[in-house]
């Protein structure tokens, strides 16, 4: 089966799948200091695997996008600046429904 072929999605969940019980890997990404150390380990264990992954598509796709907000201690939601919205969001689209920007509004959180 060649890899490179499937969708980006799918070559994540081989990633992720393969890094289940992988003892040292793990060890190793728990103890980097920050989200491109993180990244860095991540891309040679795709390279390993032929998964052909580049550190944009890791950095965008969940869960490791999100294993990387954690590393770096970013909040996923920014509430305060007018700004609801996921990190990686550009400011010119939010997560959040209309119905919910509404209930901010009314409970006065959302400017």
């Amino acid at each position: 089966m060649n890899t490179k072929n499937l969708p980006v999605q799918a070559r994540i969940k081989l990633l992720v799948e393969s890094l289940d019980g992988a003892e040292k890997t793990n060890k190793t990404l728990s103890e980097c200091k920050d989200a491109e150390a993180m990244l860095d380990i991540l891309l040679e264990v795709s390279s390993q695997l032929e998964l052909d992954l580049t550190r944009e598509e890791l950095r965008q796709s969940p869960p490791i996008r999100d294993w990387v907000w954690w590393k770096n201690k970013e909040a996923l939601v920014n509430l305060g600046d007018n700004n609801l919205r996921h990190q990686q969001d550009s400011s010119g689209k939010t997560r959040w429904d209309a119905w919910t920007i509404s209930f901010f509004k009314f409970l006065r959180v959302w400017r």
